[in-house]
This record gives structure tokens, sequence and C-alpha cells, in this order.
């Protein structure tokens, strides 16, 4: 699988010598997802970091009545795992399965520790998503709180902008907080203007 994406996503933040590229690519291992396959399931302990590389990734959680909350959806170069499970080695209370064909790459926390105390360039280069991550979720939070579902369902078309074409609707509700009527209602009141 092509490393170019990552390395360049990685780029974006800090500078690889061909030593810290080569042994990074390494340790990552490829997998290729059909649509509805896995990459991580509930009541298991996250062992590895996902990173995007193609596709799209939704993570959700499912209530004790069968409901599915969409938490997240990660398009290419996007990262994500289950911090809580992975740091504190517990069964993970998320799924995260394909809604497109994906490629993503695994990346073994083992590997990751290797990584970051061989190479601090790299410890340097996660606190950068973990803070990252850590402002999207916060900002998410404030627009459950505070935004109209309108401003959230328009905030994620601007996020997400491509995510609509092969996103079925009830997930991107569930995302927003509401039910798939409601939003029809405002996607037909959006289209009516």
């Amino acid at each position: 699988m092509d490393t170019r994406g990552i390395i360049s996503h990685i780029s974006r933040y800090v500078k690889l010598s061909p030593e810290e590229e080569q042994f990074f690519t390494s340790i990552l291992i490829p997998v290729k997802l059909k649509q509805g396959e896995f990459a991580e399931t509930a009541d298991e302990v996250t062992t590895t970091f996902i990173h995007v590389n193609s596709g799209c990734l939704m993570t959700y959680y499912t209530d004790p009545s069968g409901n599915d909350h969409v938490i997240q959806f990660s398009t290419s170069g996007w990262w994500t795992a289950d911090l809580h499970s992975l740091t504190h080695n517990q069964p993970s209370i998320y799924s995260t399965r394909a809604l497109a064909d994906s490629e993503i790459f695994l990346l073994p926390k083992i590997r990751l520790e290797e990584l970051v105390e061989r190479y601090p360039v790299f410890e340097r280069f996660f606190r950068i998503m973990f803070q990252n991550s850590l402002v999207t979720h916060q900002h998410r939070i404030v627009q459950a709180f505070s935004f109209t579902a309108e401003q959230r369902y328009e905030h994620f078309q601007q996020k997400y902008p491509q995510l609509e074409q092969f996103v079925p609707l009830k997930y991107i509700a569930s995302y927003l907080g509401i039910t798939p009527e409601f939003l029809s209602k405002i996607r037909r009141k959006r289209m009516e203007k």
C-alpha cells in the first residue's frame, strides 16, 4: 500500500529524516477493508492506532437498546482509535467500520512506544494530533449544546463536503444528534431556498 499520503500528512507538522521515515513506514500494517468490515469492535481491547489512507470509517457507540450513536467519521488523512481502551488496556465501548471500501494503516501500540522513544519527532507529531483531536471534540460538544440542528448540519457539510454522497442519512443524523426524519426536513428546507 502506498505510504506517500501518510508521510505527506505527517510532514505538514514535523520534518522527518529518511531514517525516521523508513522506520515509521516499516512498522505500519496495511489493511484493506470492504464496505461494512470492522477495523475495531466494541468489547475488545484496542491495540492499534488506525490511519485512514483512503475511504471512510465511522466510529460509533451502540447503547443497551441497540441504537448506534455516531461519534466520528474518519476520512483520508485522519487517525482514529479508542484512546481510553488503548491507554488503559480495557475493552472498547466503540466499534469502527468502513462505510466505503477503505485502505488503512494500523500502528500497533507497542511499536508506537518504540517509535516515539527512538525518534522524538514522532512524540511531537502525536502530541499535535492529540491536541487537534481534543480541540475538535471540544468544538463538537459546544455545538451540541449551543447550535441549532440546522447550524450543526451546515457545519457538518463544511467539514465533510463529500460524505453525503456515500454515508446513509441515518448515520449523519446520528452524528448530528437528530432523527433521520428531522434531517430530511432540514435538507428539504435548504433545497427550497
